[in-house]
């Protein structure tokens, strides 16, 4: 069977990307070689392709999270076996319909988990786990303000959040997206098109603010994230789908003590205990049904030039999944 894959030989929109012949080749020692099945979109395939992020190579295959299935096994692998469904996380690659990996990088796929889902919350899911249990624990009765609420991780964290019993506040833009926020589990749904945000916070809060801000927006909302923390609240800052804080200051946080950061999901999955240790929490939250992941939208694989316009043109909801 012939290998394809997604690919751009230079920086620029979505016209770069191409879909071209690229053999996967036969997994070395300690990697697995993958018949993929499902791959999620996120937008840092975005920020990859556009040369926010710096490439691995002269070449870039996108793609941060796929599923499939085991077709062979290298040398020193344990563990798994052909046939076996797995999923993975990793910056840029998934992008293509076979792939050779490390297999430590690889989990299995309990049976409460369908290839597509797990293709659309491996690197969503993971980011939540790691946002709401490391980079600031939530507890019940915690407030906090999550930016796109309709959209792939801020849906699974609407859920995961009203688990926890947190006061959650999600903004969106338009009623369409309000209303699959609220399915998601949010209290209070904000639509930033017709009003300022943090002066909502403000209101619904009794003037106290939230403990924490999950920001994955970035240039537009950065400065009325932090006018909606309380005193000595936390700025997590995971995203920049409008932008880069280019304005942003350290001194800006002085105006309430506040504390920043900006994680990235793979310094909190480098280790495979860390890694396996998060993907079962997520699983079985979904094999459960107390987390259930809403996929919006699909493409085809050859088409996900298309999929990146729509993603930027904030044309999609949910999570997207590219079918090979």
């Amino acid at each position: 069977m012939t290998d394809y894959a997604i690919l751009a030989t230079r920086p620029g929109g979505p016209d770069v990307l191409e879909w071209a012949e690229r053999p996967a080749g036969r997994p070395g020692p300690g990697e697995v070689r993958l018949r993929q099945t499902a791959v999620g979109l996120n937008f840092i395939d975005c920020y990859f392709r556009s040369g926010l992020y710096p490439w691995p190579s002269d070449e870039l295959i996108p793609g941060g999270e796929a599923a499939g299935v085991v077709e062979e096994l290298g040398e020193g692998v344990t563990g798994f076996a052909p046939g076996d469904r797995v999923a993975y996380t990793m910056p840029n690659g998934a992008c293509r319909t076979a792939r050779v990996l490390p297999a430590d990088r690889l989990v299995r796929l309990p049976e409460g988990v369908t290839d597509e889902v797990a293709a659309s919350i491996m690197l969503k899911g993971l980011t939540a786990h790691y946002l709401i249990h490391s980079s600031f624990r939530v507890e019940a009765g915690h407030h906090v303000l999550v930016h796109a609420a309709a959209g792939g991780v801020g849906q699974l964290l609407g859920q995961w959040l009203k688990a926890k019993g947190a006061i959650t506040y999600g903004t969106v833009g338009g009623a369409a997206k309000a209303e699959m926020a609220r399915a998601s589990g949010f209290d209070h749904v904000i639509d930033y098109e017709a009003t300022d945000f943090a002066e909502a916070v403000r209101e619904l809060t009794g003037g106290r603010g939230c403990d924490v801000v999950y920001d994955s927006v970035g240039r537009t909302t950065w400065r009325g994230s932090l006018k909606s923390l309380r005193p000595r609240g936390s700025f997590i800052c995971f995203g920049q789908s409008s932008g880069a804080l280019d304005e942003f200051r350290f001194s800006d946080l002085a105006a309430g003590s506040f504390t920043a950061n900006r994680p990235s999901l793979f310094q909190y999955i480098a280790a495979r205990d860390e890694l396996e240790a998060r993907a079962a929490d997520l699983f079985a939250l979904v094999a459960e049904g107390r987390l259930a992941p809403r996929i919006g939208q699909t493409f085809a694989l050859k088409d996900t030039a298309e999929a990146h316009r729509a993603l930027e043109g904030r044309r999609t909801t949910g999570a997207t999944v590219l079918l090979p």
